[in-house]
């Protein structure tokens, strides 16, 4: 029996820290996977498995696959994969650091850490514009139907295929931008929240409206703003029982439907961008389960 990584589920935590790694030329990885398996919680640590790691070890899994690139009306969506992506989430930054000491030594064998990006809670849930993130965000039974796998079999039910954007955002130019056309960019009042019955066509809330699509585009968020020497911005993590949701989304954002691209990219830009399968975890040991990557 397999449940799901309780932290995709959970509420986001006051800080993160998201890695990712590269697998080493000519190691092997799964004697790796397999300790892994053993000493992630799935709840303060969050496992995502890349494509190429997949292929590494002559396995398939089903609706795993690699992030899409575009280059659609001067916007570049880039595709940046990795082998093995890692979640970090807790309430102290400090612990998050030694925790990434634990765990870098944890995969050394086969791994090598590619990068580290640092993210925090902003208020009650707002992106560095000032807006709510994740407002329409499915709950309870809702969000287990919408982020995991259900149904299919043993060593896939319960995992999610989880899809991760760094977002670089330009805030000065954004605020020096009058309130209302700020709103009409979100297509939501920053004061309440409340949607723009008027909103532009290229407001943010009218191109992704999860409802809109058909089939419905519902996804599960967990994004956290991110601020280092180099900028500032929103890490987007969505997680679902595929991708499908999130490729409806990002393929009405670049108005590949209807030439109507998403006002978002009037300030922000993706910098980063990658896919990878969140495992379950075996309800009777609380270790991952990597039956389906043919691991013990």
């Amino acid at each position: 029996m397999s449940t799901f990584q309780a932290g995709i589920l959970a509420d986001i935590p006051e800080v993160s820290r998201y890695l990712t790694f590269s697998l080493i030329a000519g190691a092997e990885p799964r004697r790796v996977l397999e300790r892994l398996g053993k000493a992630v919680d799935g709840d303060s640590v969050v496992i995502g498995i890349g494509k190429s790691l997949v292929n590494a070890m002559g396995q398939d899994i089903p609706g795993l696959k690699c992030f899409p690139a575009y280059a659609e009306s001067g916007n570049d969506i880039p595709s940046t994969p990795a082998a093995l992506w890692c979640w970090l989430r807790g309430t102290d930054r400090g612990d998050l650091v030694n925790l990434t000491h634990q765990f870098c030594d944890l995969v050394g064998e086969a791994f090598e850490c590619e990068s580290i990006l640092d993210a925090f809670k902003h208020g009650e849930g707002r992106d560095l514009t000032g807006y709510e993130d994740g407002t329409e965000n499915p709950e309870e039974n809702e969000a287990e139907s919408v982020a995991f796998v259900q149904g299919v079999g043993a060593g896939m039910d319960g995992s999610s295929f989880v899809a991760v954007q760094a977002w670089l955002h330009d805030l000065g130019y954004f605020n020096s931008m009058p309130a209302a056309a700020q709103d009409d960019i979100i297509g939501r009042r920053k004061s309440d929240n409340e949607e723009l019955v008027d909103a532009p066509v290229s407001a943010h809330v009218k191109r992704t409206a999860q409802e809109d699509f058909t089939p419905e585009a519902f996804l599960l968020r967990r994004s956290m703003p991110w601020a280092d020497a180099s900028g500032e911005g929103l890490q987007f993590v969505a997680f679902g029982h595929s991708y499908d949701a999130f490729e409806a989304q990002l393929n009405r954002m670049l108005g590949l439907d209807d030439g109507i691209c998403d006002a978002l990219f009037s300030f922000t830009k993706p910098i980063a961008g990658a896919y990878y399968w969140c495992p379950p975890m075996k309800i009777e040991s609380n270790e991952l389960d990597l039956s389906a990557l043919g691991c013990d």
